[in-house]
């Protein structure tokens, strides 16, 4: 496919007559941005395989198509001194974060290797030592944990002078949950206080079953942001480049203590809303439409188009993280289950 898509876009070139146009993206971060991407898209592809033969069981929402948001605005933090909080659709912000595939995939599969110890699953991903804060089933129910997050960063650098507490936190949630109470109280405290936060919405269109534009009186998200005196911003989700700096632009503003910002990511989700979900209520043209937008092929033309790799490297690449992901699978498979003796246990600190 990387194969073709170079061919196309080479043919394109030819037939405009046209250098293409400079570019400031270095290669190692594209290389890296489209490393995590395709690992993103492998992972979930295994989950499904692994969900329907069987081996994995419970809720499993995949994050295929909406790649470029989680790589665009994680790639804009720093690792293991921002912070992020998720929802059900985790699986693919946690690898963004640098939890191991190996953790996500045994976690998962309910195994003790799993990075929560088998006992969150595939919505409830957590990982301190990664700066993940979690995966949360209810929609919104992040966000408040979030912005406790980024309180903290302000607090200890403001009451306790502590002038290394300039972390950010970046709440990830959906369209459907910009309806709900505490996605605007928790806009209000933010910008009343200017904490460091990025209120970070992929709207897929979809809420469930309910399109996003019969659901709100107002379905431009980011405007939503102003009634706070907030800065709002809407994005290409599907292009990680515009993405990323649209992150940067907002972890830059946070980070310098001018406030938070609600960042709307247009994006689209390629499966049903969960595994389970048979994805009979979306018109087949919309699909096809959004496939054909699909981030990580867009990414492969330009790096292609501007001589940043070859489609032989990106090929590679995408060998290497589909073996990264079969050892995920295999160590997930061959992992101890957590032991009943043990059922009480991680309720509470030790």
């Amino acid at each position: 496919m990387v194969q073709e898509l170079a061919e196309a876009t080479g043919d394109q070139q030819r037939e405009a007559g046209q250098q293409a146009p400079a570019w400031t993206l270095l290669q190692d971060v594209g290389l890296t941005l489209y490393r995590d991407m395709v690992l993103g898209r492998r992972f979930e592809d295994k989950c499904a395989e692994m969900y329907y033969r069987g081996k994995m069981f419970g809720f499993v929402h995949l994050y295929n198509g909406q790649e470029a948001v989680s790589t665009g605005v994680i790639q804009a933090l720093q690792r293991k001194h921002d912070w992020v909080c998720s929802t059900y659709r985790d699986h693919v912000h946690a690898l963004s974060m640098g939890v191991p595939a190996r953790q996500v995939m045994a976690e998962l599969f309910g195994k003790e290797a799993g990075c929560s110890k088998g006992r969150g699953g595939s919505m409830h991903l957590f990982s301190r030592e990664h700066h993940l804060l979690g995966g949360y089933a209810f929609i919104g129910e992040g966000i408040p944990v979030a912005l406790g997050a980024a309180f903290s960063s302000r607090y200890g650098r403001d009451v306790l002078k502590d002038t290394s507490s300039d972390a950010v936190t970046a709440a990830f949630f959906g369209d459907g949950t910009c309806n709900n109470g505490q996605f605007f109280e928790c806009l209000n405290m933010a910008q009343l206080w200017k904490l460091p936060i990025l209120f970070v919405v992929e709207n897929n269109k979809w809420a469930i079953g309910m399109a996003h534009d019969r659901a709100t009186s107002n379905p431009e998200i980011y405007r939503k942001a102003a009634a706070f005196g907030m800065v709002g911003e809407e994005v290409d989700g599907m292009d990680v480049l515009a993405v990323r700096a649209a992150a940067q632009r907002a972890v830059d503003r946070a980070r310098s203590g001018k406030g938070p910002t609600l960042l709307e990511c247009l994006t689209y989700r390629y499966r049903g809303h969960s595994l389970a979900d048979p994805d009979e209520l979306r018109d087949a043209q919309e699909k096809d439409f959004w496939a054909q937008r699909d981030p990580i092929m867009a990414l492969a033309t330009q790096l292609i188009r501007h001589d940043l790799a070859s489609p032989e490297r990106l090929a590679a690449i995408d060998k290497e993280e589909e073996a990264r992901v079969a050892d995920a699978v295999e160590f997930a498979l061959a992992a101890p289950e957590p032991q009943p003796s043990d059922l009480k246990r991680y309720i509470w600190a030790e």
